[in-house]
């Protein structure tokens, strides 16, 4: 069975508050990608454990992936025997901010609901995996939302524009962990969330780039400063909705404009950074 796992951008993220048990609440807006991973899930008779491979370098350990953690989850509250040989193809940059991780846990979730019979309700994923990731449960929608609490609230919203996407990825990534960890010793800004929704509703893009808004833009670029130096470089270039996704690194320009967006993605190529071009779903 070949499954998509779909990036996400977060044209919102604000951090309302620090739990007790570590994690925080939050107030998103999050947009999925046609930029995909590729997931190759089949059951095996034959093993005693399941196998992940995937062909990115820097993934090869999968001890600790949470594909693995997925699985091991999904057996100990469903109790199935089956075992599996997954295979990843990774096109979603990691240490990114663009949820790989999760779709990619949010992916294999529906693969074996669907493969070992668990007939889990849509309510039932969503709760595993928030168990899992604060962006599993969002990718398991797969649908522009606001998204709240530790991600496991979201509210699907409608966009009237579909989008062009830049990505720049800085050589540098960025653990989600560290960022939120520096950023408790901040005093971190608030955004307004009701213009984004508001604008993505209406097709308004000059509300949108007013609204735009990430609190963990100020201590990702204090930890990476290329982050600043990739926005300014897509605002010099013409870009006016320009923002770090998640908890960075990488940084996304959108476009209505197709011929615009090739253009410039052919340019920064040229120029030697880590670039990617995709649209909105």
């Amino acid at each position: 069975m070949y499954v998509k796992a779909y990036a996400k951008i977060n044209l919102f993220l604000d951090v309302i508050s620090k739990r007790d048990d570590g994690y925080h609440n939050l107030n998103m807006v999050m947009v999925p990608l046609e930029l995909h991973d590729s997931i190759e899930i089949e059951s095996s008779p034959v093993l005693s454990d399941s196998f992940i491979t995937t062909d990115h370098v820097d993934l090869q350990v999968t001890k600790y992936n949470l594909i693995n953690t997925t699985l091991k989850e999904m057996k100990k509250r469903y109790g199935f025997k089956q075992n599996f040989i997954i295979k990843v193809h990774k096109e979603i940059p990691i240490s990114a901010g663009l949820g790989g991780g999760s779709s990619n846990a949010a992916a294999v979730i529906k693969a074996i609901n669907h493969i070992a019979r668990l007939k889990l309700s849509t309510s039932e994923e969503i709760e595993l995996g928030s168990s899992l990731g604060a962006d599993v449960p969002y990718c398991l929608m797969n649908t522009p939302a606001h998204v709240e609490g530790i991600g496991e609230k979201v509210t699907p919203i409608k966009m009237k524009k579909k989008y062009d996407v830049i990505i720049v990825k800085p050589s540098q990534g960025l653990s989600t962990k560290k960022v939120f960890e520096y950023g408790d010793t901040l005093i971190l800004d608030h955004g307004e969330i009701d213009g984004v929704i508001k604008a993505l509703e209406t097709g308004d893009d000059e509300l949108l780039e007013k609204s735009l808004f990430n609190a963990l833009e100020k201590p990702s670029t204090v930890l990476v400063p290329e982050i600043q130096d990739v926005k300014d470089k897509l605002k010099d270039m013409g870009f006016k909705l320009v923002l770090m996704s998640g908890s960075g690194s990488s940084v996304f320009a959108l476009t209505t404009n197709h011929k615009f967006a090739q253009a410039k993605y052919r340019e920064l190529e040229r120029k030697g950074y880590e670039v990617y071009l995709t649209k909105t779903l």
